[in-house]
């Protein structure tokens, strides 16, 4: 099942160098389930080597905590997606960083594969936050982005981010805290059903959970607040297809915000947005790329 919420959220300090990169390289694939050999690298060592993290992955695999599954490149070379075994599971699970997020070890490589597409475009995403910090001077991690959180609507449903994004943009001593709840599309649905999403991130605004054997209080707080200071603006990232039909997902995306009530009400108080990763990758999450679901002109991810 995917992961519930924790009732806190306290930060872990960045990766350092001075940490033992075995261990960073286990606590990165607990945390985000899957990455290549490149993806690892980007995230712990941006200015490090292919053959630094490829050496501390062949001892983990040799001890028996890491495995592979083996992805065509683009260049017809092999490329290594790296998963947590069973034991590099049992030894990641207790982790800070990790607490109240169960295990998901992978038992085999064919079960790596049905998961491996849309977890490596989620980690992409990631990514091209990631850089996009780095170059600004502002803090977000491999820490920072949570894959797979759950969180209940009521009537035994619950609402499934594909990853919860933690920024902070920093400008001199001002410091600006920013949550998201970021939805990776591949297009492998419809632009309908993509744009359903946005009926339960709108029931989980309005959802107010009441403690079992309690009367409902007057004025009972939204669950959401158990979690976050203040509802997480949602950002729809796309990929998977051509620009044109892309563009008509965002379409399908605005229309929703727009038509159906209770979304439309979301949309009044939170900040709603859609972007091509590609453009996330070669502009920057920061640039004038992401469209507002309520509509006006492209904009950064933090202006939304």
């Amino acid at each position: 099942m995917p992961r519930s919420a924790s009732r806190t959220r306290v930060s872990p300090p960045p990766p350092s160098p001075a940490e033992a990169l075995s261990d960073q390289i286990m606590t990165a694939l607990a945390q985000h389930r899957i990455a290549t050999t490149g993806q690892l690298r980007r995230m712990l060592r941006p200015d490090g080597t292919r053959q630094l993290i490829s050496r501390a992955l062949n001892k983990l695999r040799c001890d028996g905590f890491v495995d592979y599954t083996v992805l065509p490149g683009p260049d017809r070379s092999p490329t290594h997606a790296w998963y947590l075994t069973p034991d590099g599971a049992r030894l990641t699970k207790d982790l800070p960083v990790l607490r109240g997020r169960p295990p998901y070890p992978i038992t085999s490589t064919t079960a790596a594969s049905l998961k491996t597409a849309h977890t490596l475009t989620v980690v992409r995403a990631h990514l091209a936050f990631a850089a996009d910090a780095r170059r600004l001077g502002h803090e977000h991690g491999p820490w920072d982005w949570t894959p797979e959180v759950s969180h209940s609507i009521g009537e035994g449903e619950r609402v499934v981010a594909d990853a919860v994004l933690h920024y902070t943009v920093v400008r001199g001593e001002q410091r600006r805290k920013l949550r998201a709840f970021v939805e990776v599309d591949r297009a492998t649905m419809s632009g309908e059903r993509l744009a359903v999403k946005l009926i339960e991130y709108a029931r989980l605004h309005q959802y107010e959970a009441q403690p079992a054997g309690r009367r409902r209080r007057a004025a009972a707080e939204p669950g959401w607040m158990r979690w976050y200071p203040v509802f997480p603006r949602v950002l729809f990232v796309l990929t998977g297809a051509s620009r044109p039909r892309l563009e008509g997902r965002i379409s399908d995306l605005q229309a929703m915000a727009t038509q159906h009530p209770l979304v439309a009400a979301l949309a009044g108080e939170v900040p709603l947005g859609a972007a091509v990763l590609e453009d996330l990758e070669h502009h920057g999450p920061t640039q004038n790329v992401w469209t507002p679901l309520t509509g006006g002109t492209p904009r950064p991810w933090t202006d939304l």
